[in-house]
């Protein structure tokens, strides 16, 4: 389950960075608002007011060309929303719609990361498989 949330708030979070520097922000900052008023009510503005900090560190970012400094606070907004996912599991429905009626094209895209370094060391007659994604394995 918790693979899912942490899956389902990447992919919330990505959509939400990436509308932060188009004309969909407001429907971004409202439906975040909007899950923390559920289920936070005294901390919904404080969440809403750094949703518009985020977005001013988006448009820098994007001025400057600086990816990796918007795939952090993407990064940092899905810890965010995965966090609200752990402890109020009954708002995952509610995620899940606003992820489809609100930006429907996040499903269609991969949610952003970062880099993935990864290191091995095998020794005798090891096999070492690793994968950032995805991976089949089939023996012939």
């Amino acid at each position: 389950m918790e693979l899912e949330l942490a899956e389902l708030a990447g992919l919330a979070a990505s959509a939400v960075v990436s509308g932060m520097a188009t004309a969909g922000w407001e429907g971004a900052r409202q439906a975040i608002g909007e899950l923390w008023r559920r289920v936070h009510p005294e901390r919904a503005d404080t969440v809403v007011a750094e949703l518009g900090e985020t977005r001013d560190e988006v448009l820098v970012a994007r001025r400057n060309g600086d990816e990796r400094a918007e795939l952090e606070l993407v990064g940092e907004w899905q810890a965010r929303l995965r966090r609200l996912l752990v402890a109020n599991p009954e708002m995952v429905p509610e995620l899940q719609r606003l992820i489809d009626e609100s930006w429907p094209a996040a499903r269609e895209e991969e949610p952003r990361a970062g880099a993935v370094t990864l290191t091995a060391n095998a020794s005798g007659s090891s096999r070492i498989t690793m994968s950032g994604r995805d991976i089949n394995i089939t023996k012939g």
